[in-house]
């Protein structure tokens, strides 16, 4: 019979702290995406600009990014659990926070908050697997796949609520997270806290080009997928092309995709060269994406945005766990790497919407384009190098 934990090869002892950490995430991914699908009922409620509607969309990844470098180090200073409760609060409040206030400043404020949590989950999580799975890329894979669970459902929820009832999926969503964290508080996750060496990556990993050739390819990569996931919906219904139903059920097929192409990426992480499959998956992306943006077809483009989902699902984790061990298993590396590679996340959706403020939404999304290429460049290198070595 298929055992997860023997797949995974995870001890017996640390198989239901996973169980918490993948749910924790599927959470999280279920925060992710409906920040996207309730922005045009939010924006339409509250009167936002396209400007606005970038920043709210930067400002969670700028939580994302400060939760991110902040649990690299805070964990030593209060433990790794109380870090986690402390900074994934974030989502509850920030979610609770918009649906009380359309101000722009505490709306940013609400923004930012979740994506502190989305970060500070995002950091633990990964460590988490990272110690814990023997079979690190497969265990990345699923773990992204939960999140991308999740991301899959909170779209049709917020489809099911409308435009009217927008405040319910963040209601909803804010109790699940609190169970994450009654789960997490019970959990044999650590809460001791470390000294100066208790992380054994040093500072060495600052100097290592496959580190920051890995965190580059994941910056650009980001550049796209928070882009891409924030905008899409808005982006289909303010161009006309689909219908604001049909939009939301589209984002929620785009992350049925992802998690195919997740489970695919775990089951083959193992017997193929992750390089290689890292650069397969990022040429079919650019080229569907170049499908979805340029076809000037309702059909096409969905059909892209189907191709861009399955591609797109294991860059990130592949990526992740092509890292050497040591910096894998290392909350300081970890969370530089994922801190650095956020700010793709924080840059692209603002200057989207700048852009879309003077020349429309549909010409400034095709700027991903430009972030997609460099990701390629990235990745032949790195194929290149691994090639060398060899």
């Amino acid at each position: 019979m298929f055992s997860l934990g023997r797949f995974l090869d995870v001890r017996k002892e640390d198989r239901s702290l996973l169980g918490f950490t993948y749910y924790a995430f599927l959470v999280s991914g279920m925060m992710s995406t409906v920040l996207g699908a309730i922005l045009p009922s939010l924006s339409s409620q509250y009167q936002l600009s396209y400007s606005v509607q970038g920043s709210l969309l930067s400002f969670h990844q700028i939580g994302n990014l400060l939760a991110v470098y902040l649990a690299g180090f805070l964990p030593f200073a209060i433990g790794r659990k109380r870090s986690t409760l402390i900074g994934a609060s974030g989502i509850i409040l920030g979610l609770v926070l918009m649906t009380l206030y359309g101000n722009p400043f505490y709306l940013m404020f609400a923004f930012a908050l979740t994506g502190v949590g989305r970060g500070t989950l995002s950091n633990m999580t990964n460590v988490v697997v990272g110690q814990s799975a023997g079979n690190k890329a497969g265990g990345l894979n699923l773990l992204h796949a939960s999140f991308a669970v999740g991301a899959f459902v909170s779209p049709l929820i917020a489809m099911a609520a409308g435009d009217s009832a927008w405040r319910w999926p963040c209601w909803i969503i804010s109790a699940l997270m609190l169970l994450a964290l009654i789960l997490l508080s019970g959990s044999r996750l650590s809460n001791e806290r470390g000294g100066k060496g208790s992380d054994d990556a040093g500072k060495g990993f600052l100097k290592d080009r496959d580190f920051w050739l890995n965190t580059m390819i994941m910056f650009f990569y980001l550049c796209a997928e928070a882009s891409l996931t924030g905008w899409l919906v808005t982006y289909f219904q303010d161009s006309g092309m689909l219908p604001a139903s049909i939009a939301a059920s589209v984002q929620s097929l785009l992350w049925v995709m992802i998690l195919i192409g997740r489970l695919v990426c775990a089951s083959i992480s193992n017997r193929m060269d992750k390089s290689k499959l890292i650069l397969i998956l990022g040429l079919v992306m650019t080229a569907f994406f170049a499908l979805m943006v340029f076809s000037g077809s309702p059909v096409l483009a969905v059909v892209g945005v189907f191709g861009v989902g399955v591609s797109m699902s294991g860059i990130y984790p592949t990526t992740l766990s092509t890292m050497p061990g040591r910096y894998n298993s290392s909350t300081v590396a970890t969370g530089t790497c994922i801190a650095v590679a956020t700010v793709g996340g924080i840059i692209m959706p603002m200057v989207i919407g700048a852009v879309a403020e003077r020349t429309g939404l549909a010409v400034a999304i095709a700027l991903i384009l430009f972030a997609l290429v460099v990701m390629l460049a990235l990745m032949v290198a790195k194929l290149v190098l691994s090639k060398r070595r060899a």
